[in-house]
């Protein structure tokens, strides 16, 4: 398989661009160093050609979890080109963005106004805004990964570097300001006391609480219930960052699967199928503070965005796709259990099926990880041991995808049995990526 277009690229990339992406989840180095393909040709499904024209078949994140539809569905890529045809901006409003916080109000009753931006990072921002903003208050309690702003990084300009396990161990928040230390807490997913104890030592100076409310694992006794009723007891904004579990669980956010309803829900990704498109809902209570501050920007009123999201929804709940991906990533489920059966590998699958991953029981697992990914590129797969489930993944991707791991797990086997695991391999191990507690 020749990548040398693609890999070439990205060795010119990498002299030009800081890192050399601009997400470091699409990062070759956090597949297989020198051998993921950096780049695409195209998309479409859940098929992806390379620049060097390999094709694959994309058993991965799914453009890390934004494709839910998979690649440029029909249904959103006509509403885009429409919008296109009828110009993306103008100096007047796109009438497409109060169609859309009427059906984001429709689908969340519990909500009554929303804001917009164009990513995940900056609609996190603008919640958290918002919420100090109604709370009157400074510090913040999270759970989870939230983006790379300042109010999330300060976490660890504190000793002890609070982000160990939510983001990267050890990073440095270089270039946060160190006036912002003391102004942000982590808390564990599960592990109520430690919001508690947040809480007892900083009391009503904690105004905003902010956290994944499902990602691998699910609330256990209660959990949820007690962070809302702390939150309404001390006067904090609840936020649900929504970004990831949006829309794959539930039609809307999964908090309403859980029947959990919080002061603030925050939507990307998924919400308009690959199209640049954020939203934040919440209560009017607290979204009418964001009248008290100033948050404004051209491109959140652009047309695009907006029209793709209206597209991607109303596609959600005539498929049905949230029980699509659930049945999709039940059978994935199911080919991973089977195939480590069958050839002695000890596996430890997490998660709900429509987001899910698996872990190698061995010392050497990121070593293992690397040549799963390798070996996988050579049965046309993209994948390691994390699926984003879609709408896109067909029956002969399934076929396919349980052909290609029935071959790689049992040579996998022999390389763990024979001690040769990283000998195996054609480049480099893969970079360690994010360790979120939710």
């Amino acid at each position: 398989m020749d990548t040398s277009k693609g890999q070439n690229l990205y060795q010119r990339a990498k002299e030009l661009i800081p890192g050399g992406t601009q997400l470091l989840s699409k990062r070759p180095e956090m597949f297989a160093p020198g051998q993921w393909p950096p780049y695409y040709a195209s998309a479409s499904g859940c098929r992806v050609v390379d620049l060097d024209g390999n094709r694959f078949t994309d058993m991965s994140s799914m453009g890390i979890g934004s494709c839910l539809l998979g690649y440029a569905d029909p249904v959103v890529n006509k509403a885009v080109i429409q919008a296109v045809q009828d110009g993306t901006m103008s100096t007047l409003n796109s009438p497409q963005e109060v169609e859309l916080a009427e059906l984001l109000v429709e689908l969340h009753p519990w909500a009554d106004m929303v804001r917009y931006a164009r990513s995940g990072g900056e609609i996190m921002a603008i919640a958290v805004r918002i919420a100090r903003a109604a709370s009157g208050r400074d510090r913040i309690a999270f759970c989870g990964y939230h983006g790379w702003s300042d109010w999330y990084l300060a976490a660890n300009l504190s000793e002890g570097d609070s982000l160990d396990g939510q983001l990267l161990p050890g990073l440095a928040p270089v270039g946060v300001p160190k006036a912002l230390g003391g102004t942000i807490f982590p808390f564990h997913y599960n592990v109520i006391e430690e919001l508690e104890e947040i809480i007892a030592q900083y009391g009503n100076s904690v105004g905003v609480i902010v956290m994944e409310p499902f990602r691998y694992q699910g609330p256990q006794d209660d959990f949820l219930l007690k962070v809302k009723e702390i939150a309404r007891k001390n006067g904090s904004v609840l936020i649900f960052d929504e970004i990831t579990s949006g829309w794959r669980h539930h039609l809307g956010g999964v908090h309403m699967k859980l029947g959990i309803e919080p002061d603030m829900a925050v939507f990307a990704k998924a919400v308009s199928n690959g199209v640049p498109m954020a939203a934040v809902i919440g209560k009017r209570a607290v979204m009418d503070s964001a009248q008290n501050s100033f948050i404004s920007s051209t491109y959140w009123t652009e047309r695009i965005g907006p029209a793709a999201a209206l597209a991607a929804i109303k596609e959600y709940r005539r498929r049905d796709v949230p029980k699509i991906v659930g049945e999709t990533g039940s059978a994935v489920h199911r080919i991973w259990k089977s195939a480590a059966e069958k050839a002695g590998l000890a596996l430890a699958v997490e998660g709900p099926p429509a987001l899910s991953h698996f872990s190698f029981a061995c010392n050497n697992a990121a070593a293992l990880g690397t040549l799963l990914t390798q070996e996988l590129l050579k049965q046309g797969i993209l994948g390691n041991s994390a699926f984003y489930a879609s709408a896109g993944h067909d029956e002969k991707a399934l076929q396919d995808y349980e052909l290609a791991v029935n071959t790689v797990f049992p040579k996998l086997k022999r390389a763990l049995d024979e001690d040769r695991v990283e000998a195996s391999l054609e480049g480099p191990v893969a970079h360690k990526g994010f360790t979120r507690l939710t």
